[in-house]
């Protein structure tokens, strides 16, 4: 006989009906009130609480700034948009996914993602394609404030995480479609707890518009409520890319385009090339499939090595989930963020939207008052203040492995080091149980 999970979640006060509220003493002060869903009016301002006011005013002053910096930055930051997107949007609209183009590495949900920009009237590309980020970034926020509304013992500190993380990577979040994937794996996880099917079915979308977010339903109780996230998670990124197959040429190309890829030079194998070509290291830097690589001598092994640590990170997360037997309310969030941390790390790619995606899981894990990721948030906050630094303020030096370039990868790998070792190490003391002493 197998243990069952142990579920465990905030201790709820035993009333009988009728009988009077508490009262407030030295050791149990009284519960604040609940404010009533039904005075809550979206399309009413005046009805929302006050910490959302300073919420909405942070997020718009705070984004102002951000299309500021973008616009400022137009040819550089945002040309991956206005020339590799728009020309990628081109060839959707006849029918055919970017085949032979050594920079398209993606599933075939970012070819949607990359036609709807083209779609809005009387506006360019670039604009469309930012209109639509500043949408997904305002439903993200409304998603994490609605959460700590909706829940007992819930918390805007997430919101807040959400809003002061994303302006610390400047204008690159509207230039990236990282902001879309992100929201619907934020509205994915905060659904599983209630509606796990309507979870499994927005992880299964956004994991064919970018993998990583199959790992939103890693952490979900044992039971009918994995059966049910896994099972709409299959179903519907399994519907969408027969639709996409059948509606487009080469729509699985990017399975093979993945294979030539070397070792990308803000990857924690390229820290250490880095300090290896700052040392004498022959080696050189080259741009090839879409990204800054590392080209010479041993770069192959520190690849396989990148490989094989993958591999080691998966059977972890495996053997977690076969000894997990304590879950609360924050299992399923702090398992996502541990999980993404740990291919993100062991990756031969590190690129600086991936802080995008970090700090959303670690947003949604801070809504609940149980989670263990505290610390986590803090250290990815750093990392993304750090890569901000490497890209694009230092990127010149980082490309010539300069000094200050090796020190600012070095410095942002180590604290996404830290901050994946320490989101195993409490998912584990949180969910597993010490073996009882004889």
């Amino acid at each position: 006989m197998t243990d069952a999970p142990t579920v465990v979640g905030p201790e709820q006060p035993r009333t009988t009906e009728g009988a009077a509220p508490p009262t407030a003493t030295a050791n149990h002060p009284a519960p604040a009130p609940a404010v009533p869903a039904g005075r809550l009016r979206w399309s009413r301002p005046r009805t929302w609480p006050r910490d959302w006011l300073v919420l909405a005013a942070y997020w718009l002053a705070s984004r102002l700034v951000m299309l500021a910096l973008l616009r400022q930055g137009h040819d550089d930051i945002a040309r991956e948009v206005h020339v590799l997107y728009h020309r990628w949007d081109g060839r959707l609209r006849d029918g055919s996914f970017p085949v032979g183009d050594v920079s398209w590495q993606y599933p075939p949900g970012a070819g949607l993602v990359m036609v709807v920009p083209g779609l809005a009237p009387a506006i360019s590309y670039l604009q469309g394609f930012v209109l639509l980020m500043i949408v997904s970034d305002a439903v993200v926020l409304v998603a994490l404030a609605r959460a700590a509304h909706r829940r007992q013992g819930s918390s805007l500190a997430g919101a807040w995480l959400w809003l002061l993380g994303l302006p610390l990577l400047l204008s690159l979040p509207y230039a990236r479609y990282d902001v879309l994937v992100t929201g619907i794996t934020v509205l994915a996880l905060l659904a599983l707890a209630g509606r796990p099917r309507l979870g499994g079915v927005l992880a299964g979308l956004a994991a064919v518009i970018k993998v990583w977010p199959v790992l939103a339903v890693l952490g979900t109780p044992r039971g009918r409520t994995t059966r049910e996230a896994w099972l709409a998670l299959t179903m519907s990124a399994a519907a969408l890319l027969l639709l996409l197959g059948v509606a487009f040429r080469g729509a699985f190309d990017f399975l093979f385009a993945q294979q030539e890829r070397g070792v990308e030079i803000e990857s924690m194998g390229g820290a250490l090339l880095h300090t290896a070509r700052f040392l004498g290291w022959p080696g050189r830097v080259r741009h090839q499939y879409g990204s800054f690589e590392f080209v010479g001598p041993y770069v192959s092994s520190v690849a396989l090595a990148s490989l094989l640590l993958t591999a080691v990170a998966f059977g972890w997360l495996l053997l977690w989930r076969l000894r997990a037997r304590r879950w609360s309310e924050a299992t399923p969030y702090d398992a996502a963020l541990a999980a993404v941390l740990l291919f993100t790390a062991t990756s031969r790619v590190i690129s600086p939207q991936y802080l995008i995606w970090l700090i959303g899981l670690a947003a949604v894990c801070l809504t609940v008052g149980r989670t263990t990721q505290r610390p986590v948030a803090v250290l990815l906050l750093l990392a993304a203040a750090v890569t901000t630094v490497d890209y694009p303020l230092f990127f010149g030096a980082v490309l010539n492995s300069s000094w200050q370039g090796v020190a600012v990868v070095v410095l942002r790998n180590m604290l996404l080091l830290a901050a994946t070792l320490l989101s195993c190490l409490r998912l584990w003391r949180a969910t597993v149980p010490r073996p009882r002493s004889r």
